[in-house]
């Protein structure tokens, strides 16, 4: 399903980073809703970001747009300040409350959006998205299904001509066929205009086939983060039956990102060192919405930032053994536990791939 995302080659601009956030925090009162998180974001991608409540994700949307400013660190956007002339009128952020002026109409609202943004309006773009939708342009907005209201704020996002869409929860409280239907739009629209999306969702399911860039965020900082293809491969999904207290030390010999234990079976999402080895069960690639749910189950388990996240400006951090020219990574947050933390390993060229099924992760631990 990740194809879909992957075949948008013609939008991808190698080599060009979108975003770049070195020790960045932000801090409400007593309160740091971010604190030192560290990545860069391809330009071309359209990223999911991910995390639970109160995670920071709005905070980090609004850190990029430039509409706040951080208590520490840096973000740069297209290498410059986000808040700056040059880089605000490259970037378009929906918030998730998607403010509309509910006594407008539609016409009045694209009027006002080409009256907003002169030089760079795309007037085609916005009426072929109302257009597609069906809604009327004598229609007041206050009177549109949720729906509706996300397609028109697409359109006014969209006929901005931005480099850098940022969307905050732009699927939530849509029924599926609506979910489905922006969906589409979105990746059409990003796919013909080449635009970087972050996209911020709780519907881990949906993400699959649509993204094809992951950022996690968990306690204020940045946990697994880069390529989803790299993320999911360095990892491996080990079910089987419980023959003691434990996970047997094969599978143990592996960091364990969520092990699942019943009265039989076992299922455990581990960070691959190398080859699982062989024995009574069975390994498969996890799908996305596996890892991501293991990793939010896991809030302890170690961070990971894969090197296509590594910023290109932070200080290259480099451990004992690594090959020259290898960096190691930056780390991200306080250390976890023992202090583990997310060394980057990919699979060598000589381990025998896993069979690449992908499980529900439901039956294991019933």
């Amino acid at each position: 399903m990740r194809s879909m995302a992957m075949d948008q080659g013609a939008g991808r601009t190698s080599g060009r980073t979108a975003v770049e956030a070195v020790g960045l925090g932000k801090r409400y009162r007593r309160r740091w809703a971010l604190r030192d998180c560290t990545f860069r974001l391809p330009a071309g991608r359209i990223c999911a970001l991910v995390g639970p409540n109160g995670a920071g994700k709005s905070t980090l949307l609004s850190l990029v747009s430039g509409l706040t400013r951080p208590r520490e660190g840096s973000v740069r956007v297209w290498g410059e300040a986000p808040a700056g002339a040059s880089a605000r009128v490259r970037i378009a952020h929906l918030t998730q409350d998607k403010p509309l002026y509910p006594r407008l109409t539609v016409a009045e609202t694209l009027r006002l959006g080409r009256e907003l943004n002169p030089g760079r309006w795309n007037g085609r773009c916005a009426e072929g998205i109302v257009r597609d939708g069906c809604l009327s342009l004598d229609a007041r907005v206050g009177t549109l299904s949720g729906g509706q209201r996300t397609r028109l704020a697409l359109a006014l996002a969209f006929a901005r001509s931005p480099e850098l869409l940022l969307l905050d929860e732009p699927l939530a409280g849509l029924d599926p066929l609506v979910r489905h239907r922006i969906t589409a739009l979105l990746l059409a629209q990003a796919a013909e205009h080449g635009t970087t999306v972050v996209l911020s969702s709780d519907l881990l399911a949906e993400l699959d086939g649509v993204c094809d860039y992951l950022l996690v965020l968990g306690g204020g900082r940045v946990r697994l983060a880069g390529e989803v293809d790299d993320v999911i491969g360095a990892h491996a999904l080990v079910m089987g039956q419980r023959r003691g207290e434990a996970l047997p030390p094969e599978i143990a010999a592996h960091p364990v990102v969520e092990a699942q234990l019943s009265a039989r079976h076992f299922t455990a999402v581990v960070r691959r060192k190398g080859p699982v080895a062989a024995g009574p069960w069975e390994t498969a690639e996890p799908s996305l919405e596996e890892l991501l749910l293991a990793y939010l189950r896991a809030p302890d388990a170690p961070d990971l930032i894969a090197p296509s996240a590594e910023p290109v400006s932070a200080p290259v951090r480099r451990r004992p053994g690594n090959k020259p020219g290898i960096p190691g990574l930056p780390r991200n947050g306080p250390p976890g536990p023992a202090g583990l933390r997310g060394a980057w390993k990919s699979p060598p060229d000589s381990a025998p791939r896993t069979r690449h099924i992908h499980h529900s992760g439901k039956g294991a631990a019933a």
